[in-house]
């Protein structure tokens, strides 16, 4: 076995003396898949678990010797975490610190003060959406659940609408742009800059947000207004922190990502100094670190147990992130030494599908077995080989087979699906409310946003 690296990290892994068929591949490749939909979606198996089973099913069904699986699983793994261990750690950090010191609720309070009550229902829409760009969707919900609930009495505003029209903005964003955990792992498994694909994202999850608040507020006028449960969340730090301390963590690491991104496309025989300077502090680790370091910053003064408690739950929450994404590396590694790549760029056309086959393959996992992370990671594995099939193997065409993927995970969100759950616990809907109203919003917003790139597809490619 062949071993090579590219400049992200990801190995790259091509097994000689392969003796399975194509037929052999697809078989096991499908019975994987499948056992990994199974055990999570059915036996609520957790996904680490789950992709390591697959790992040696499909390894041992296409005739590899179990030392070499062990060897590659091992691989892949490290090197996925080698790649976005710190990004991971260091973003679930900084969603932590601000949920905790209250930084969320004034960013939400901001814009709604802006916005005014008559365009309520589009402030939280918009609050969701800046609000999830660090924190993750399911603990940026139940952080904003308090206002949501006050919302919903002060304008009278049915909660179906303003619970799906926060949890669609916030929903939008986590599908997309790193450093959640999908998106990340997509990006570092099929080679794209995360600049890139944050600024892109960005642009992309929009009219996502968008369609999401439009159906919240068209289905959601014959919903029942149910009360809204009350949720507290732990203030560890005493006074709220200002509107500027507040949005600093999360708009100056989206900064200086971008200005890398773009001073990267030059390439300057001797970088001056300031050029230098904001190429490493540009670099999403470093970016997250000063955005988490903005985020202590914003209160004046902490308490010894408040920092280590903070520190000991954001490591415990990454960690759990964590084995899931280097289970999906192993898999990935495994899928790419059986060549399904040149398999299947034998046996089918698939230039002719372009985006629509990341799309389509991520959204019959997510639908099957609810996880948007576990989805868009495990077709990352599969899409990465099959990406010159696809003609998508330039910068940009990798950059939207992501965004595809990313699009994919988004459709359809139902009771498989633990945010799903989450929404209809603190809002206080039943599951055919939820199901009309938020499952609906977010198949129209994986299709638009699928919509969206097929037009960047034509503009740039």
């Amino acid at each position: 076995m062949l071993v090579n690296s590219n400049r992200f990290g990801i190995l790259v892994y091509h097994t000689y003396n392969m003796t399975a068929s194509f037929a052999q591949v697809m078989i096991f490749l499908i019975m994987g898949i499948g056992i990994i939909i199974l055990l999570t979606a059915v036996f609520r198996m957790h996904a680490f678990f789950a992709l390591l089973i697959a790992c040696f099913v499909v390894g041992l069904g296409v005739q590899m010797p179990v030392a070499n699986i062990i060897n590659v699983t091992k691989q892949g793994f490290g090197n996925i975490m080698q790649s976005l261990g710190f990004i991971i750690v260091l973003g679930t950090t900084l969603g932590v610190v601000l949920e905790h010191t209250g930084s969320t609720k004034v960013m939400a309070s901001y814009i709604l003060k802006r916005t005014g009550e008559k365009h309520a229902l589009l402030a939280m829409s918009i609050t969701g959406f800046i609000v999830g760009l660090p924190i993750f969707c399911d603990s940026g919900y139940i952080v904003l659940s308090g206002l949501n609930k006050s919302l919903c009495k002060r304008t009278g505003i049915s909660a179906a609408i303003m619970s799906v029209s926060l949890a669609t903005g916030l929903y939008s964003v986590h599908c997309l742009i790193p450093p959640h955990p999908g998106a990340a792992a997509a990006a570092g498994v099929i080679g794209v800059d995360y600049g890139k694909l944050i600024l892109t994202g960005i642009t992309v999850a929009f009219p996502a947000m968008l369609v999401g608040y439009m159906w919240a507020r068209y289905a959601g006028k014959r919903i029942k207004n149910e009360p809204v449960h009350e949720t507290e969340v732990v203030d560890l730090s005493g006074p709220r922190p200002s509107v500027i301390s507040s949005f600093l963590p999360v708009i100056v690491p989206i900064i200086l990502i971008g200005i890398k991104s773009f001073l990267s496309i030059e390439d300057g025989q001797s970088p001056s100094v300031w050029r230098q300077l904001f190429l490493i502090m540009g670099d999403p680790v470093i970016a997250l670190a000063i955005g988490t370091l903005l985020a202590f910053l914003s209160v004046r003064s902490w308490k010894k147990h408040a920092i280590s408690r903070l520190l000991q739950e954001a490591a415990e929450k990454a960690g759990g992130i964590l084995v899931i994404i280097g289970a999906g590396g192993a898999f990935g590694a495994v899928l790419a030494a059986t060549k399904i790549g040149d398999h299947m760029s034998h046996a089918f056309n698939l230039h002719t599908l372009g985006i629509l086959f990341p799309f389509i393959l991520t959204a019959v996992l997510k639908t099957a077995q609810g996880s948007s992370t576990v989805a868009i990671i495990t077709a990352a594995s599969i899409v990465q080989p099959l990406l010159p099939s696809l003609e998508l193997h330039t910068e940009m065409g990798k950059l939207l087979a992501v965004l595809a993927m990313g699009a994919g995970s988004m459709t359809l969100s139902h009771a498989n699906d633990a945010y799903f759950w989450v929404i209809a616990k603190f809002s206080g809907l039943d599951m055919r409310s939820m199901l009309k109203v938020y499952s609906i919003a977010t198949l129209l917003m994986g299709i638009t946003t699928l919509l969206v790139i097929y037009v960047l597809r034509l503009i740039f490619l």
